[in-house]
């Protein structure tokens, strides 16, 4: 979702707008889970009304989905032994917004992750009395299965700055815990940039955070200017991090940062921009603004698998957030010969691909 930061206005201006693309044993980086099974044809949409999806193929053989609602004021979940069975899996709401106060208002971009043996979700949400002042916020079940037992509120994670933020995701590499996320930084003129830390526990940063990106590119900065919705894939020496840009219309897309499996995280000249998108809307398969995406495993255990979301049509009246169908797809990620992800255009409905 392209967000700016502390205007509560802001959503007007996209009217008229200019015109111009894991899952992990443990839910980290996306990394291959074990698996003797073939790989199922893939069918889209996946689950519909369901905007920044989340997969996760846990070590008990279970997808587990959850997603934004239109309604912006659930955290649901949904699990399967295959992706297709996600689309008729049943769906269970396991915590609702306050009617007063913080977590109140646009229950935004959950995802579900566990973690010392314990399941998290990180969420954005605002107060109910101020419904722009967003922040992110988690949730943990200590239970072993994330349907059942109690989700504890553990509270914001406190950034940097008091200022919108939102969409965190949570990762390993070499024995350290990191979050992602999006956030104004105070002093920039942009809407969301992209910011990295070290992690104490699952709900508090250690030291200090990074900025990995910031719009700069046309493509970034289209109706908004949006960096967003982070994701990590560990591959092939490699740590890929992709994000989506511009506003939540067929101009959303998605960008991606690489840096070397060695090289220190936690310096941003680590990290290489992609000058052009990776994954964008397309007009031959009626698939537009792909975005907000994440990355499983097909249930080979071996075949990567990229779910995002996307609408069928382009032209949208009145507010994109205020459209609920933006669709949960996924479909085969390719690799190119330089161990690079190919992402491919967003498969048309109902075509039928092998992951």
């Amino acid at each position: 979702m392209s967000r700016a930061p502390d205007f509560p206005h802001r959503r007007l201006l996209l009217k008229g707008a200019l015109a111009a693309g894991a899952l992990a044993a443990t839910p980290a980086v996306a990394e291959a889970a074990p698996g003797p099974r073939k790989a199922a044809l893939l069918v889209n949409p996946l689950v519909q009304q369901r905007a920044d999806p989340h997969i996760n193929r846990h070590t008990d053989g279970f997808y587990y989905f959850t997603a934004t609602a239109p309604e912006y004021d659930r955290i649901i979940l949904r699990r399967s032994r295959t992706l297709n069975g996600l689309t008729t899996a049943a769906e269970s709401v396991v915590w609702r917004a306050h009617t007063t106060g913080d977590m109140g208002a646009h229950i935004w971009a959950p995802e579900l992750h566990r973690i010392g043996g314990k399941w998290y979700i990180y969420f954005a949400s605002a107060p109910a009395e101020d419904v722009w002042k967003i922040r992110i916020w988690v949730l943990e079940n200590s239970h072993p299965n994330p349907f059942k037992g109690t989700w504890v509120e553990k509270g914001q994670v406190k950034t940097a700055w008091e200022t919108f933020s939102l969409d965190a995701t949570t990762f390993t590499h070499r024995g350290t815990r990191y979050l992602c996320w999006a956030q104004h930084e105070p002093g920039l003129d942009n809407n969301t940039g992209l910011f990295l830390s070290e992690m104490a526990n699952p709900w508090t940063l250690k030291g200090p955070q990074i900025r990995l990106s910031t719009p700069e590119y046309d493509w970034e900065c289209v109706g908004f200017k949006v960096n967003e919705g982070p994701y990590a894939l560990k591959r092939n020496g490699r740590i890929f991090l992709t994000y989506s840009a511009s506003a939540t219309d067929h101009h959303y897309c998605v960008g991606m940062l690489t840096a070397d499996a060695d090289a220190n995280l936690m310096d941003p000249a680590s990290w290489a921009k992609s000058p052009t998108p990776v994954f964008t809307s397309n007009d031959t398969t009626q698939q537009y603004g792909p975005g907000h995406n994440c990355f499983t495993v097909a249930e080979d255990g071996r075949s990567d698998v990229l779910v995002y979301h996307a609408r069928q049509y382009k032209e949208i009246v009145g507010d994109p957030l205020n459209d609920p169908n933006r669709h949960t797809r996924v479909q085969k990620l390719g690799w190119n010969p330089d161990g690079t992800p190919n992402f491919g255009i967003p498969v048309a409905d109902s075509a039928k691909e092998s992951a």
